[in-house]
């Protein structure tokens, strides 16, 4: 395998890159190297190249090893002079003719311009600013340039390409060139041969973590990270990525898998109940459970059971009745005698909640509480007292719930709603209130996740699903129009106010944009207000204080406004069963998922609903995208659709957090969520065979370069 490089001059970056093809051999002679030293005392010969590679955070061999490229340019193909083609990054081996220094105009750089040739015709070649090119360029010298090729009259020229004279083919020229992100002072020039000396070096010290039968068709690590670095053929890297993409996975899914086992140490509180008091809870709701409903009670109440923390995700469409689930698990743990508490992302979501929730809990005989930032410091004050009494049995409320002044005496279970949208922090300083033993967690999302990005953003809780909806819910009628069908549109949002119904009007901006000619929610506010003054409208969006936006959306939910002008902030935590019709403008601009979310505002009442999208897009797959919301109600459905044609940023959303901030894999990338599955598989032998990977050093060292570190999230 390897590149076969011809050099005189070993030292090098050719010469270096001719080595690293051959650090096969090398590995069986050269002493290892400790790649977690620092590079001046590991390599010498990087000595003078240290401080510039430190100022891309490179200190070691190991950090230099994976600093991969950003892209590549394929500058593999030579072509003729007289088939240079404008506007494409080309290679070509030329005569130089002639060289000539040009001064700049006004503050412009010099610029040497040399005259190419060959059999077929000739080109120039320009670089501005660097005098040292004249310097290495002769009339006569035979050359391989690669670069940018424009068209200036009937001329082709090269704009500031790399060369090497012929025989002397180095990493810039005739070969695929990895790109890679640069510092102040650092060239793609420079970079690419200490990388590449590094990777003659370091190669030889790397133990592949895998063993043959783990690593199946996947590339030796040593191959994958030459190959990702120093492609011989574009086609090559594919492979390359894929197999450290699978060592990233993998130590993601060890982390998991670890820290799956360690929960089997810990100690949780056994909330149990006989099969009596659950059908006397069960029995005590205003409805009968679906059978999803049932089915995930039912393991709910084996894994609160347990005297191991209960680490579960309820995932259900909106109005799937995840409420109801929850409802009973809390009633449960009071019966059992401790205290649970629901924490929510915004005030207004919490307030639903309660107000959800509280008649239920009462019904059952439970006492739950209500606990906010907003609420007056003497209402705080109560509610904490009777929290620490343990007379609030359940409390309902925002991260005001985690506070310092909030303390449970016999916390056991604890409810996170929309846990992505809350920080890695946030969620463990409510797990943390219990007290001498772990709460149990529920974690519900109306966020539908296919089971392959599940498995990267919650690969450490067990997924229920309910997929089943109550009886009643009404079917929501999607249509996709145009800009030209506003006029019967708002015809029709008044027709509805005049019946005593209400609407929404989602837009995906605050304020106008010249650049993006898309709606506005201030814009849109306006002219709804001038097209339709006899309605009642509101405007709300994230850039208004959290005080103002809840009270505008509690005054649309007491049916104090006809129609609702939005951003996204609505899409979840509003509850308005009176609401019927959903507008979403510019409906192209929104994911698949949320354009599923946003439309589950609506159809919640008695009577029919509609949701509308707005698009004057012209894209093929724009159109295609809006299809697959019309033509189905299934929520897994449409993020299994939006997984596949947009990406996982717009199945959870682009800010929020949960998506471990991974350097190789993408959930953009089926393939690479496919890999997900294996390396979980793979996970759960490894750890169950030797958790603390004590027998698997190189294994135990991969987890510590991959795993990434979860960053907070923002609570609102």
């Amino acid at each position: 395998m390897g590149l076969q490089v011809h050099t005189k001059n070993p030292a090098s970056g050719a010469g270096a890159i001719a080595m690293v093809a051959r650090y096969d051999r090398a590995m069986q002679s050269s002493p290892p190297m400790d790649l977690d030293e620092p590079i001046r005392g590991t390599m010498p010969a990087l000595a003078r190249g240290a401080a510039a590679l430190a100022k891309l955070g490179i200190t070691t061999p190991r950090e230099a090893l994976w600093y991969l490229p950003f892209r590549y340019d394929d500058f593999s193909e030579l072509r003729a002079l007289g088939d240079l083609l404008p506007d494409e990054k080309q290679s070509a081996r030329v005569r130089v003719d002639a060289v000539r220094i040009e001064p700049g105009f006004g503050r412009q750089p010099q610029r040497v311009i040399a005259q190419l040739s060959d059999e077929t015709g000739s080109a120039e070649a320009i670089w501005f600013g660097r005098r040292f090119v004249e310097r290495r360029l002769r009339p006569n010298d035979e050359l391989i340039v690669s670069g940018k090729v424009t068209q200036r009259g009937w001329r082709s020229q090269f704009t500031s390409p790399e060369f090497s004279p012929v025989g002397h083919e180095s990493v810039h020229t005739a070969r695929v060139v990895p790109v890679y992100h640069l510092a102040a002072g650092v060239t793609q020039k420079r970079l690419r041969e200490l990388l590449a000396r590094a990777l003659e070096a370091a190669l030889p010290a790397v133990e592949d973590p895998l063993t043959d039968d783990e690593r199946g068709s996947l590339p030796y690590l040593a191959d994958a990270l030459r190959t990702a670095h120093f492609p011989e053929e574009a086609a090559d890297v594919d492979a390359a990525l894929e197999r450290l993409a699978f060592d990233e996975l993998l130590a993601l899914q060890l982390a998991l898998a670890q820290g799956r086992q360690a929960r089997q140490q810990l100690h949780a509180p056994p909330i149990s109940v006989t099969d009596a008091e659950l059908a006397e809870i069960v029995g005590a709701l205003p409805f009968t459970l679906t059978g999803d409903q049932a089915a995930v009670v039912e393991s709910v109440i084996d894994d609160l059971a347990l005297d191991r923390p209960m680490r579960r995700l309820l995932q259900g469409d909106v109005g799937s009745g995840k409420t109801a689930v929850a409802a009973v698990a809390l009633a449960c743990a009071v019966r059992a005698g401790w205290q649970g508490a629901l924490m929510a992302p915004t005030e207004i979501l919490a307030r639903q909640h309660h107000a959800g929730l509280g008649p239920l809990l009462e019904g059952l005989g439970v006492r739950a509480e209500f606990l906010s930032g907003s609420l007056s410091v003497a209402r705080k004050r109560e509610i904490h007292d009777a929290i620490a009494a343990g007379a609030a049995e359940v409390v309902i409320g925002t991260h005001a719930v985690i506070s310092t002044a909030v303390e449970f005496p016999r916390l056991g279970l604890v409810i996170v709603d929309e846990q992505h949208r809350f920080g890695v922090g946030q969620r463990a300083a409510l797990q943390a209130k219990g007290s001498g033993a772990e709460p149990h967690t529920l974690a519900l999302t109306a966020t539908p996740i296919p089971r392959t990005l599940a498995l990267i953003v919650y690969g450490d809780l067990e997924i229920s699903t309910i997929r089943e909806l109550p009886p009643g819910r009404q079917p929501i009628r999607t249509e996709i129009r145009d800009r030209r069908a506003l006029p019967r549109i708002e015809a029709f949002l008044a027709a509805e106010a005049a019946e005593g119904r209400q609407s929404f009007v989602v837009v995906p901006l605050v304020m106008e944009s010249d650049a993006l000619q898309v709606a506005s929610a201030e814009a849109e506010f306006e002219r709804l207000q001038a097209a339709l003054p006899q309605l009642r409208i509101g405007l709300v969006h994230g850039q208004q204080k959290a005080a103002a936006r809840d009270a505008t959306m509690s005054a649309f939910a007491a049916g104090e406004m006809d129609v609702l002008v939005a951003t996204t902030v609505i899409e979840v935590g509003i509850d308005v069963p009176n609401a019927t019709v959903m507008l979403v403008e510019d409906a192209e601009r929104f994911g698949l998922a949320q354009l599923h979310q946003l439309r589950g505002r609506v159809g919640r009442g008695t009577h029919r609903s509609f949701c509308i999208l707005l698009s004057d897009a012209a894209d093929e797959l724009a159109m295609r995208r809006l299809d697959v919301v019309r033509g189905s109600q299934d929520g897994f459905v449409i993020a299994e659709a939006d997984l596949e044609l947009r990406g996982a940023g717009n199945v959870l959303g682009t800010r929020q957090s949960g998506l471990p901030p991974l350097r190789v894999a993408s959930l953009f990338d089926p393939r690479h969520l496919a890999l997900a599955q294996r390396a979980r598989d793979l996970a759960d032998r490894v750890v169950g065979d030797d958790p603390t990977l004590a027998g698997r050093p190189a294994l135990a060292r991969l987890q510590a370069d991959f795993a990434p570190t979860e960053e907070e999230g923002d609570a609102a």
